[in-house]
């Protein structure tokens, strides 16, 4: 083994918040990542032609493994999990395939959960050689992954804060209103306050315009009343999974651009806690995002991977500690076994969400900003690494039809900005700095 992979800095401290803030602070992690979380499920219930009894058990299930995966990603057990604050959940990179296999005859949901299972295990096989990249992302790539990474994900924000796709009047004032109560308030509390208030700035502003939404009549409850108050996920509810070649190979490729993507945002988390991310971390976390996939197509659910929007709020709020993430995953649990519970925060309105999303994922894309000061931005070849790299990243939000005529197999990568921008960024500085010999400097001169 090289130094590197012997040297492991020591985890993020378990900081002892007092419980009230930690549960806060957690909590916010929760409403921050539950629209995605439920959104893959969701898609595939529909896709699948499920009713509303069975997709609201597929979310139920992904909330669950959810939260599993992100206690072993932040605690750490054994060999797993990267020991940092990182919220796990069902990733999008395969929405696409798994929404075509869904109407295959003969393959359905059992294959699906067959194949994920399949590109769990296969993952977990991988991992240890995936790991050994860490070499190639030095702060030039870094910090163009970490901004492409938020200006991916900013689209998200505006489309939430102008009412969300399924609204009748996108943009309306009204919805425009909220946003704006909920990402002033964020900014007022940031300006003007300190410590623990700073800490929870989301979760008031969120709350705030929730709070007027329930007044204008806005927050959606229906469907609450009939929900149990308990229900217990139990696993191979939907049958035996079935194993076919070709779903499987689809996903193992989806498994390795959910890789390429946990790279970058690990890469990017370890800045913002000011941790060197090592070859064996990276494995520790890898290895979760595999066995959190392997796991889930046995309990009803999807590929899972880190999510990207979390990083934001760790670097809004400055709660850097596992603890938080820890609590964040135990509201997972608690909440795929309370339905009622769960309804409930799936009601908070999209403008509320974007509100506090356009200040989150601005801020994902200032870190990669901060990271690329650390590169010789100043060499023209750097320049048009990260130039090229954001633009290929951007290509997907853009234009999401604009690969729609290459081979399904590939749409994993050419749907994802990250994984655009992240294999673009890696193969320019192998061509520009790495190839004909030693190594160029791509890192800012000092003097």
């Amino acid at each position: 083994m090289s130094p590197l992979e012997t040297q492991t800095p020591a985890a993020p401290a378990m900081v002892r918040l007092p419980l009230l803030q930690l549960m806060l602070v957690g909590l916010q992690h929760v409403l921050l990542m539950y629209g995605g979380a439920v959104a893959v499920p969701l898609i595939i219930g529909q896709a699948a032609g499920l009713g509303r009894e069975e997709i609201a058990f597929l979310i139920n299930a992904d909330l669950l493994v959810a939260g599993i995966a992100t206690l072993v990603q932040s605690f750490g057990i054994g060999p797993v999990g990267i020991r940092m604050p990182v919220m796990m959940g069902a990733s999008f990179a395969a929405v696409g395939s798994m929404v075509a296999m869904a109407d295959m005859p003969g393959i359905g949901l059992q294959g699906i959960f067959g194949a994920t299972i399949a590109a769990g295990f296969f993952g977990l096989l991988i991992a240890p050689f995936m790991s050994k990249i860490v070499r190639f992302f030095p702060p030039l790539v870094t910090g163009t992954v970490i901004t492409a990474i938020g200006l991916s994900l900013f689209p998200v924000a505006v489309n939430w804060a102008g009412g969300g796709s399924a609204a009748a009047t996108f943009g309306s004032p009204v919805y425009l209103a909220i946003a704006a109560l909920v990402l002033g308030t964020i900014l007022l509390i940031n300006r003007f306050m300190r410590g623990f208030w700073v800490n929870i700035s989301v979760l008031i502003g969120m709350a705030l315009g929730y709070g007027l939404c329930g007044m204008l009549g806005m927050v959606d409850l229906s469907g609450l009343a009939q929900a149990p108050w308990v229900q217990v996920v139990t696993p191979l509810h939907f049958g035996m999974p079935k194993f076919e070649l070709a779903p499987i190979l689809s996903m193992c490729l989806v498994v390795v651009i959910i890789f390429v993507e946990s790279t970058g945002m690990f890469l990017a988390l370890g800045k913002i806690t000011g941790q060197e991310v090592t070859p064996k971390m990276l494995r520790r976390g890898l290895l979760c995002d595999a066995g959190a996939s392997f796991f889930a197509g046995l309990f009803n659910t999807f590929t899972h991977s880190s999510f990207a929007q979390n990083i934001g709020l760790v670097q809004m709020t400055g709660v850097r500690c596992r603890s938080v993430t820890i609590m964040a995953g135990a509201f997972l649990i608690v909440l795929s076994l309370l339905p009622k519970a769960a309804y409930l925060v799936a009601s908070i309105p999209p403008a509320v969400l974007g509100g506090a999303a356009i200040a989150m994922f601005g801020m994902v894309a200032a870190t990669g900003i901060k990271i690329l000061q650390e590169a010789d931005i100043a060499d023209r070849r750097n320049q048009l690494l990260v130039a090229v790299s954001i633009g290929m990243g951007l290509i997907p939000v853009v234009r999401p039809e604009f690969f729609a005529q290459l081979p399904l197999w590939m749409s994993p990568i050419t749907h994802s900005g990250i994984a655009m921008a992240t294999l673009s960024a890696l193969s320019l500085n192998v061509l520009f700095n790495i190839l004909g010999g030693a190594e160029r400097p791509v890192v800012a001169p000092t003097h």
